[in-house]
């Protein structure tokens, strides 16, 4: 049996970032659309962010994303955050929206373009010291899309030497988080397609360089579960984007046509006789972005997704899961998984919020404050952020 109050003190020790351009205006390929009371500056996006920790309480951090973020004084930033009950967390760097990165930021065949993308990596880093940010997240829309276009092997070459510096940068409290993508925008060749050349550059930079998980970021028919099981294994797995398959990117919900997906992920730290720590511990969680639903209740809505998700993954029998394992009861161990899958873990969530004095229906009790209508009134006039700001 479960002890539940096990269970409790696990959920409480869950941490989910979020980013910071969830708060602000999105869209599709095709479309940005604008929304009222969406964030103007990054302290904005800081405070809205808050509004979700303070309502589901596993929500403490905010990832940043630099330029989108940039301000004088990131200290001062910091010190913001803390005054609204959150901290800085995560540092994204941006090498993909300057007309220089036509041909690749890191790996371009210009080495004066390559310099200045690593001069910005670094600069990331210097943020990541002014805010006591851990954890340096880095995705390259590096890759061809032509035969012939430039050396493949080349550019694994300078994509393995900018990694070395910025390893070489980090403090020693400090970690490199490398992202990967099947594809978009180079559809010949991309330079990290896939876990296995991320995890493959991260080994030989050591125990600061890790890989990320996006769980919409597969081919069809890809087992994610395979791939965290194999990069837990390694010590290799530094966290999760969790967003939709079905979009290839961050544009739906978490969970959104597939919570089974969620949940099978979650249940990894039973399945594989892991200690359930892997959950909580320094594994960053980024819900998606939304773009056509309320910014704040969506974050919400997503956060309370991956909570219920890892609340069904700590009720796995793991005694009587291992004894089916190991005696070959294939069925037995399916149905113990399942057991907990089909469990409605609701009034278990809802208990412990008021155990811990939050309101338990977070998402009635954001509705009921008038945040909403609130930064609606206040938010009119200069620039909203948006993608690409």
């Amino acid at each position: 049996m479960t002890d539940l109050s096990a269970v409790k003190a696990a959920l409480r020790g869950q941490s989910i970032e979020l980013p910071s351009w969830a708060f602000a205006n999105s869209g599709t390929r095709f479309k940005v659309f604008g929304q009222p009371g969406v964030p103007r500056t990054p302290q904005e996006k800081i405070a809205d962010a808050a509004q979700v920790h303070r309502y589901t309480g596993i929500a403490p951090s905010v990832a940043l994303h630099i330029p989108w973020d940039t301000v004088d004084d990131y200290a001062e930033l910091a010190a913001y955050a803390r005054e609204q009950g959150v901290r800085v967390g995560t540092v994204n760097a941006n090498v993909f929206q300057d007309d220089d990165f036509k041909l690749g930021s890191v790996t371009n065949p210009d080495p004066g373009v390559r310099a200045k993308a690593l001069d910005h990596l670094f600069a990331c880093i210097g943020v990541m010291d002014a805010t006591g940010s851990a954890d340096l997240k880095l995705w390259f829309a590096d890759g061809t899309n032509y035969p012939g276009q430039d050396d493949v092997r080349a550019r694994q070459d300078r994509l393995a030497e900018a990694l070395e510096a910025v390893r070489d940068r980090l403090g020693p409290d400090q970690r490199m988080l490398l992202e990967y993508k099947l594809f978009e925008p180079a559809f010949y060749t991309t330079d990290v397609p896939d876990w296995g050349t991320a995890y493959a550059h991260c080994l030989k930079l050591g125990d600061q360089a890790q890989v990320v998980v996006d769980t919409g970021h597969h081919a069809p028919g890809t087992n994610i579960e395979f791939i965290v099981a194999f990069l837990l294994r390694e010590h290799k797995l530094g966290g999760f984007d969790f967003n939709s398959r079905f979009y290839a990117d961050d544009d739906l919900m978490v969970g959104a046509a597939d919570p089974f997906q969620v949940g099978g992920q979650a249940v990894l730290g039973r399945q594989n006789r892991q200690s359930t720590p892997w959950l909580t511990e320094r594994h960053g969680y980024d819900p998606t972005c939304h773009n056509i639903e309320a910014k704040i209740p969506a974050q919400i809505r997503s956060v309370l997704n991956v909570q219920e998700a890892t609340a069904k993954a700590l009720l796995v029998d793991a005694g009587a899961l291992d004894a089916a394992q190991r005696s070959g009861d294939v069925l037995g161990a399916n149905a113990v998984l399942m057991d907990a899958y089909n469990t409605d873990v609701r009034p278990l969530l809802a208990e412990l919020r008021e155990e811990d004095g939050r309101d338990p229906d977070p998402m009635a009790a954001f509705a009921r404050s008038g945040y909403l209508e609130a930064i609606a009134a206040e938010r009119v006039g200069g620039r909203q952020a948006g993608w690409g700001v």
